[in-house]
């Protein structure tokens, strides 16, 4: 039975994620919650405790998700460094799906939420300084291996990549053609380009 319960929550949180990151958090009304979760207000609240409560869970799955994501482009590729463009890449993939490309939930709750939900806020930064970091030691690993000049800062780099990660995620918000699009991911991958060794640079 807790196994079952487990993949029930698990299936809740996916689909509130969803429903977070389409509507944001004010946005999204109990009613909202309750039809997209499929669930009655009684199992809602003894199941999370709150919306905030959902909230905060949602946002756990979704940074669960990414850092995944970022951790199965950036080590599976041929070299960290390629394996960080591809993950620029797919950044704005869902454009040359015919789906609107959406900013990324942390940065919209980092830029929704008020201080009187100063607790999903600071979460909300918390977690995105953690993609800071997680960019920043595989830029150093990188550099271990030759792929990066050795005058490279690379806690500097990676916040760097971050604001720009940050800067075409919400820039996505404005619905703007998917080749535009992916020309900003190509040209965050060539800024990338300027901090490679020669021998690490892709032979044309």
């Amino acid at each position: 039975m807790a196994r079952t319960a487990n993949f029930d929550r698990q299936v809740a949180l996916d689909k509130a994620v969803k429903l977070f990151w389409l509507r944001g958090y004010y946005a999204s009304s109990m009613k909202h919650i309750e039809a997209a979760l499929d669930m009655r207000p009684g199992s809602l609240y003894a199941a999370f405790g709150s919306k905030s409560g959902l909230f905060s869970e949602a946002l756990d799955t979704y940074a669960t998700r990414t850092g995944n994501d970022f951790d199965q482009r950036v080590y599976s590729a041929p070299s960290i460094v390629e394996g960080l463009q591809q993950y620029l890449r797919s950044l704005v993939a869902p454009c040359s799906d015919q789906t609107p490309a959406q900013a990324c939930m942390l940065v919209k709750t980092l830029l929704e939420v008020n201080t009187e939900d100063a607790a999903l806020r600071a979460k909300a930064d918390a977690m995105l300084a953690v993609i800071e970091q997680k960019l920043c030691e595989a830029l150093q690993q990188a550099a271990t291996q030759g792929e990066l000049r050795a005058d490279v800062e690379c806690s500097r780099l990676a916040r760097l990549l971050q604001a720009q990660i940050m800067g075409v995620r919400a820039f996505a918000e404005r619905r703007v053609p998917s080749d535009q699009m992916i020309a900003l991911a190509d040209d965050m991958v060539s800024l990338l380009d300027i901090y490679r060794t020669s021998q690490s640079l892709p032979s044309h």
